[in-house]
């Protein structure tokens, strides 16, 4: 007799075990996931598994300024991963920077409010914990799950941060903690009418199919070299697209200083979309070129192809993992590139890692110009077509360009 297969998408819980872990009597969850774009895209499918086992709790997303100004005026079934609301959490160490926007409340004023929702649910999305499982703590919830690290206060429920593990699953065993099965694991926002009509207003129509570069990285050991990028503008401007360079205010001079070396023109775009806009943009382009950062895993999300330049141990954590649509490309470097420290044993102590030696140098050197290029011919082809009707292959990119991406 043939054993029932077991279902994959439990991450090891088969769905009797799930069915026991749901809690009882949910009428409204918190989530705590206060960081980054990308940190919150990395959670929509756990959020959207959270929302499937509790499709009548309304979902609360304890998160920031930011998140609040991004969904709060869409309509719901438009939000990503189904938030039903944002409740801006103060600035705190170990939960999210302070932002000049931020309203006058304190910590405890936030906890009151808080704790006069009568959560039923509360689940730290938000690191090891040692920060915020005690804010979750406090929140006053029934039942209360999320990660834990050796340095952190238990949870009710609590799985083991291991800082080594994909994003998403990371999550998504969080959210099977309280029974919550997996439904999808990519992350998916929709992008709506208004943000099309947004980009299309600021950019205008496209003249011919887009690549859109994005240089930034908040961390700069995860920035490719400005006159890498520039190479593979002149690259792919010579191969029919219309190339636009995009960033944040923060990312001004970066931008600025890959149009400055190109030898082609681009377009560049900072700060003059707002987040809906740029998923609009980055939805309508016909492949995104980027460092590990948040505009990267918002192109994946919309369905846009994307070629990534990650730092290896960061791709193991955060890279897609199909690649249908996406190309991450590694650079493999593990030494600090001014001290020479190894900086893949930081945090293993057994291992004689310590903490990391602050040096600021990218990381991210190794990863070659012609690889780029390559990887963007082959997730988008029809630029690169030829007067005569076929393509320009990868092979015939130029050697200039090749040269330009060797390592120093």
């Amino acid at each position: 007799m043939n054993a029932e297969p077991a279902r994959p998408a439990t991450l090891g819980l088969t769905a009797d075990a799930a069915g026991d872990r749901l809690a009882p009597d949910v009428h409204r969850i918190a989530v705590l996931r206060a960081n980054a774009l990308g940190d919150f895209i990395f959670a929509v499918p756990a959020l959207t598994a959270l929302r499937a086992a509790y499709p009548q709790a309304e979902l609360v997303l304890l998160g920031a300024p930011w998140h609040a100004r991004w969904l709060d005026p869409r309509p719901v079934a438009d939000r990503p991963g189904p938030v039903d609301r944002v409740l801006v959490v103060p600035a705190a160490d170990g939960i999210r920077a302070a932002q000049p926007d931020d309203e006058p409340v304190t910590m405890a004023q936030f906890l009151d409010r808080a704790r006069r929702e009568s959560f039923d649910l509360a689940v730290q999305l938000h690191g090891g914990g040692r920060n915020s499982n005690p804010l979750v703590a406090a929140l006053g919830a029934r039942v209360t799950a999320g990660l834990r690290a050796t340095d952190a206060p238990p949870l009710d429920r609590w799985i083991r941060y291991v800082y080594y593990q994909p994003e998403v699953f990371r999550y998504l065993e969080v959210a099977g903690l309280v029974g919550a099965e997996p439904v999808t694991l990519q992350p998916k926002v929709p992008v709506t009418g208004a943000d099309r009509a947004e980009a299309d207003r600021v950019l205008g129509p496209a003249r011919q199919p887009r690549a859109v570069l994005h240089p930034g990285a908040s961390d700069p050991r995860r920035r490719w070299p400005a006159q890498r990028f520039a190479a593979v503008a002149d690259a792919l401007t010579d191969r029919g697209f219309e190339v636009l360079v995009t960033g944040t205010g923060p990312e001004r001079d970066v931008v600025a200083e890959v149009s400055a070396a190109t030898a082609r023109p681009v377009r560049t775009v900072v700060d003059e979309l707002s987040l809906g806009g740029l998923a609009g943009l980055l939805a309508g382009c016909a492949v995104l070129v980027a460092n590990d950062t948040g505009p990267l895993h918002l192109a994946a999300a919309v369905g846009t192809p994307t070629v990534g330049i990650y730092w290896i141990g960061n791709l193991l954590n955060g890279a897609p993992p199909v690649r249908g649509r996406h190309r991450p490309l590694a650079a493999f470097t593990i030494h600090c590139p001014v001290c020479g420290m190894n900086v893949s044993t930081v945090g293993f102590p057994a291992r004689g890692g310590g903490d990391s030696c602050g040096h600021q140098e990218s990381f991210v050197t190794d990863v070659p110009v012609a690889e780029v290029v390559d990887a963007v011919l082959e997730l988008a082809p029809a630029a690169s077509s030829t007067p005569g009707g076929g393509h320009r292959r990868s092979a015939r990119v130029p050697a200039a360009v090749r040269a330009a991406g060797r390592p120093a």
